[in-house]
């Protein structure tokens, strides 16, 4: 999480134990048997764990060097003013220190205070004020919120995450449904689909590789979300749109041919088979973006990219197939959720937002009307009209929420409120793996169909037969 933040402000760091296990056992005091029990709850170098049982699994580490400037620490200083303290521990006593100009302890001619346009001002912290004010602020600093803010927010949460009525027997149902066939790409929405082995039917089934054949994502080229891919299922075509170009189409129809170029690729370290779009819709996205890239299809003779998550045997009991997709089959967000965001991120930002933006930003596969924000993350299984999922578990946000999928400007506020709302963590939806059932009923999702969950304590919401009946929960 600290990681996904510091790079909203270019800031790179490292994380973990920087392979080096015995420092980070005495720095953490860490025992032979919490290594044992960390890797019996599944910790292994590089993953994203870094709390088992409460306890820190390693550390964060900013680096100077040789290159590095003192702009480099005040920009890593605002960093901390910026996502790690509430507003009121940056009023006093830090904020009066850090304010204070640099300027009665530096000379006039160094070379970092002579040109006013470039140069914030920066400001000065003695050794002493440091100390005192580090000591005031200690609490705050810490990677976890303070104790009454992580009450509160638990508060919050407990209350509305196992949900005890339907309010008046209004069932939950499926509001949208998006899927993005190039990945990183605009959203198709659509009322209904065909769920394949894969997930939505063609959903991010292409992706588009720049000249070393490195995936390209929002993050690096915001100006993918302004590319609007549509799929029509009579024509057996996917036509591609975009601002000032003419629309170019390809065909769902797998190129099998000899011209077909067959070249690996990693999506999120796990390599994938595909295919090689051609030259006419290489040279379309190569105008449109500026530089060199190509459009890449999934091949169908590839293996099953097989799952690695632990989800309750779902992963190990079948061999669950994903498309071009970072980590499982779908995305699923709450109507809810996005509500109690909005507030959040309307009052930082002093403007109002359009609720649609919000569900754009967080591109997900299928949207629902729970009635409590947040209950999604207390559910264990789903069951969408015929169709049967398992949660996977929460998806942890990037930066990609920070790119107003309208424009392609960025604002990093949408990930610090997102982090500041849930309480200095990023979660926000959760994935859902497909289960086959055994049925003659066909496998499409629908807009408006009832979404039946149930609680990860294995207790099934059921919806009242009447508005005046309670439910168990």
């Amino acid at each position: 999480k600290v990681d996904k933040m510091a790079s909203l402000y270019n800031i790179h760091v490292r994380t973990g134990c920087f392979c080096n296990t015995g420092a980070c056992q005495m720095h953490l005091g860490i025992s032979n048997e919490d290594i044992q029990r960390n890797l019996q709850a599944g910790h292994v170098c590089g993953d994203d764990i870094d709390l088992v049982d409460g306890r820190p699994t390693g550390s964060v580490r900013i680096s100077f060097g040789y290159m590095s400037s003192f702009e480099d620490a005040q920009t890593f200083l605002k960093f901390i003013i910026a996502t790690r303290l509430s507003k009121s521990d940056t009023e006093i006593p830090f904020q009066s220190s850090v304010t204070k100009l640099m300027t009665e302890s530096v000379p006039d001619d160094h070379p970092s205070f002579n040109n006013a346009d470039k140069v914030s001002p920066i400001p000065h912290i003695s050794d002493r004020e440091l100390r005192n004010n580090l000591s005031a602020t200690k609490m705050t600093v810490n990677w976890q919120p303070p104790e009454a803010e992580a009450e509160s927010i638990r508060a919050a949460v407990s209350k509305t995450a196992v949900p005890t009525c339907r309010r008046g027997g209004k069932p939950i149902t499926v509001t949208n449904i998006y899927l993005y066939p190039i990945k990183s790409c605009s959203a198709f929405e659509v009322t209904e689909w065909p769920v394949g082995n894969q997930g939505l039917l063609y959903d991010r089934n292409w992706m588009v590789v720049n000249q070393n054949g490195v995936c390209m994502t929002q993050k690096q080229e915001p100006r993918l979300c302004l590319v609007n891919p549509s799929i029509d299922l009579k024509k057996k075509v996917m036509v591609i749109q975009a601002e000032g170009m003419d629309p170019i189409s390809v065909s769902l129809e797998e190129n099998t041919g000899r011209e077909a170029v067959i070249c690996e690729s990693k999506v999120c370290s796990h390599r994938v088979k595909t295919y090689d779009c051609g030259e006419r819709i290489a040279d379309w996205f190569s105008l449109f973006l500026g530089r060199p890239c190509r459009l890449i299809r999934q091949s169908s003779d590839e293996k099953n990219r097989s799952h690695q998550k632990n989800t309750k045997g779902l992963a190990s009991a079948t061999n669950i197939s994903l498309s071009l997709v970072n980590e499982a089959q779908y995305l699923l967000i709450n109507v809810a959720s996005i509500l109690q965001l909005k507030e959040h991120v309307s009052a930082r930002l002093e403007e109002p937002l359009e609720i649609e933006e919000l569900i754009r930003r967080f591109r997900a596969n299928i949207v629902i009307s729970a009635p409590e924000s947040f209950e999604e993350e207390e559910w264990a299984e789903i069951s969408i009209g015929a169709l049967q999922f398992q949660v996977v578990g929460p998806c942890s946000r990037c930066q990609i929420i920070c790119i107003d999928q309208q424009s392609g400007e960025r604002n990093k506020e949408f990930l610090q409120s997102l982090s500041a709302a849930r309480g200095k963590k990023t979660n926000f939806g959760i994935y859902l793996m497909n289960q086959p059932l055994q049925s003659s009923f066909p496998d499409i999702l629908l807009v408006g169909s009832q979404v039946l969950p149930v609680l990860k304590e294995n207790t099934e919401i059921q919806s009242p037969t009447s508005s005046e009946e309670k439910c168990s929960g």
